[in-house]
């Protein structure tokens, strides 16, 4: 059974591994977020999937576990007040601890998340794979995929767009939703951006990629 409390020697022998920081960085692009609790010095990550994602959330687990205070967990929200529908979410938490709290400082302005101003430096190719699975949506019909980015200012989501077209020679545009914007990888770099991913994306979001 994991401890619920760690001394402060225990927190400061945690590292995070490379590989594992490449997919926090796609993560944090996506739907994982940092959380600042009063009076701790040190933020924890929380991953919350919907239930549908459930074996997606069980493979983050899997990857981020040593960092973990316990197992995911199911919860059920409210009703949805304009349809009226509840839904099943499944989440999971790390320690606070000192090794996150550079990602902090990188991604939030306050409680606002933003995209770093040296992305460029920090997307690898595997954070790309995550940002991916957690945001991204192959539309069949045209064979582009739409990778959610409406939480983002329109310069942040230009700024993304520059690292994918300079780093990966990915071709992609800005799509307009409402007040907000997400982008859009053509179909004509579908077959560049599946070659670079689908032997390290996990298996079960290659779909999001056409495959």
């Amino acid at each position: 059974m994991k401890k619920n409390y760690l001394t402060k020697a225990q927190r400061l022998q945690f590292v995070i591994p490379e590989n594992l920081k490449s997919i926090l960085i796609g993560l944090l692009l996506g739907d994982l977020f940092i959380e600042k609790q009063e009076r701790r010095a040190n933020v924890r990550l929380r991953f919350e999937q919907s239930t549908v994602h459930e074996d997606y959330l069980f493979h983050l687990y899997d990857l981020f576990q040593s960092f973990c205070t316990q197992a995911p967990k199911m919860y059920t929200r409210l009703p949805d007040k304009r349809t009226g529908n509840i839904y099943s979410r499944i989440l999971f938490y790390t320690y606070s601890l000192p090794c996150f709290n550079e990602l902090h400082e990188l991604f939030y302005q306050g409680k606002k998340k933003v995209v770093p101003s040296n992305i460029a430096d920090l997307l690898t190719p595997l954070s790309l794979a995550y940002f991916i699975c957690d945001d991204g949506c192959f539309c069949k019909t045209n064979r582009v995929i739409y990778i959610s980015t409406n939480s983002f200012s329109l310069e942040e989501v230009n700024r993304l767009i520059d690292v994918l077209k300079t780093k990966y020679n990915l071709e992609c545009s800005i799509n307009k939703q409402g007040l907000a914007f997400r982008i859009r990888i053509s179909s004509k770099s579908i077959p560049v951006l599946q070659s670079l991913l689908k032997d390290i994306m996990p298996p079960m979001m290659l779909h999001k990629i056409g495959l």
